[in-house]
């Protein structure tokens, strides 16, 4: 609790013991009070307590101990691309993916003000990104911060006029700041997506849309991706991400991350599946949760 701005510290203690006496209900996310985190989370459970946490860590380490019963963890933005490194996270945590969520993102400049006397914006590196054409046009240097709620409690216990945070709106009213400008983002479509993650998943049963996240390592041989993707297409299995990434500084083989639509139990995905587990080194299905927006 230390780790946040003193503004924040008073609201971060009264969430973390409410969410303390009914952690079946705790749901813990990643920033300061008013966050976007916390915004998604208030959304995807209306009866949920959130849970502050300073880092995305400290949010699945809350999940793993049984303080929470889940969190919620932005993975990737419309605009900025990846925000949390999930498939570093997730995979030693021991926890699944449960579900997804959208959250059109917004941001307001806020200070002490005025905004001609603004000559630094404190945020998150996403929402800097985000809004990085604003604020050149603004004349404004950024600033990185751990969260953009964050921001906004140090823009307060800071007090210099010269100094604002991009936050969303809300945070203006928690930490006593201005709003100075307000509906800021570089696209209309500025959107991030969540996953929830839990220590236990349930089987996917019922109608309606899935999705299913997996992470595998391809054999260090040629055309070995195109072999181990090639079942997803030859069963008709839509494939709506997919990023490589280095683990171990070894340079010698990639992993990667899926997300691909349907569950274990389609025929067209277990027979894709089976194939990838022949060609790949490993493979290992993070979660199946159902589609909260339709692909395509």
């Amino acid at each position: 609790m230390e780790n946040f701005p003193t503004p924040a510290r008073n609201l971060v203690a009264s969430m973390t013991a409410a969410a303390a006496d009914a952690p079946d209900r705790a749901v813990a996310f990643q920033g300061a009070p008013g966050a976007n985190s916390h915004i998604a989370a208030l959304e995807a459970f209306p009866n949920g307590l959130p849970l502050p946490c300073f880092d995305f860590a400290d949010a699945i380490d809350a999940v793993k101990e049984g303080r929470a019963d889940c969190a919620i963890i932005p993975i990737e933005n419309s605009l900025h691309g990846r925000v949390a490194d999930i498939h570093f996270l997730l995979p030693e945590s021991g926890l699944v993916i449960t579900g997804e969520h959208f959250l059109a993102i917004r941001y307001a400049l806020m200070g002490l003000g005025p905004i001609g006397a603004v000559r630094e914006a404190v945020s998150h590196p996403q929402a800097l990104g985000q809004c990085r054409h604003w604020l050149k046009a603004h004349g404004m240097a950024p600033v990185s911060y751990p969260d953009t709620a964050g921001a906004a409690a140090l823009v307060a216990e800071r007090g210099e006029a010269s100094v604002a945070a991009l936050a969303p709106p809300g945070a203006a009213a928690l930490y006593g700041l201005d709003v100075l400008a307000g509906d800021i983002a570089d696209a209309d479509h500025n959107t991030t997506r969540f996953v929830v993650l839990a220590r236990g998943g349930t089987r996917p049963v019922g109608e309606g849309a899935w999705m299913t996240t997996l992470i595998f390592e391809v054999k260090n041989v040629p055309a070995a991706l195109y072999k181990a993707l090639g079942g997803f297409a030859t069963n008709g299995v839509n494939m709506t991400k997919l990023e490589s990434y280095q683990r171990g500084g070894s340079f010698s083989a990639s992993e990667f991350y899926a997300d691909v639509e349907g569950r274990p139990g389609d025929v067209g995905l277990d027979r894709a599946l089976d194939e990838l587990g022949f060609h790949a080194k490993w493979m290992r299905v993070l979660g199946t949760y159902r589609q909260a927006r339709k692909r395509g």
